[in-house]
Formats: C-alpha cells, structure tokens, sequence
C-alpha cells in the first residue's frame, strides 16, 4: 500500500465523517443561536434552557436521519472492505 491509497482512503473517511456530523452540528448550531438570542433578548441566564432543547433536536435529528447515515457509513465500510486485495498488493 502506498502513501497516495492511504492519502485516499484517509479523505474518503473525512468526508464520511463530515457527511455523518454535519446534521446534527448544524441542527444543534442553529438551535443553539435561535436560544442564545433568546436568552439575550429577556436576559434569562439559565443553562439548561439551552441544553434541553438542543439535547431534543440532536434526538429529532437522530431519529430522522439515522438511517441515511447507517447507509452512508456501511457503504463505505463495504466498499472499503470490498477494496481490501486492491489495497494491499
């Protein structure tokens, strides 16, 4: 295996890893700014105001896109299991 296959298997699993976080960093993001501009707006300083909201959305989100992620990441672990001969030799 040389440096460009493990270059490339090393991406591939980034933008797994991205395409997998990505929903529920932004769900929680925008949750979270929609919270924090509320708490500024009434100067309400309570810290699980935040929390349990974005705890609800992450769970939301989980529940809605869990699936596709499943797909997405036992597609790339099959096809990195698939490419294991092309990899080694």
């Amino acid at each position: 295996m040389d440096a460009d296959t493990v270059v490339t298997v090393g991406r591939q699993a980034m933008t797994v890893t991205m395409l997998l976080a990505a929903p529920i960093l932004l769900a929680s993001l925008a949750v979270g700014l929609i919270i924090a501009m509320f708490q500024a707006a009434t100067q309400i300083n309570e810290m699980t105001l935040s929390f349990v909201p974005k705890l609800m959305v992450v769970a939301l989100v989980m529940l809605v896109a869990g699936p596709w992620m499943l797909r997405q990441i036992t597609g790339f672990m099959l096809r990195l299991v698939d490419n294991i001969p092309y990899l080694i030799g």
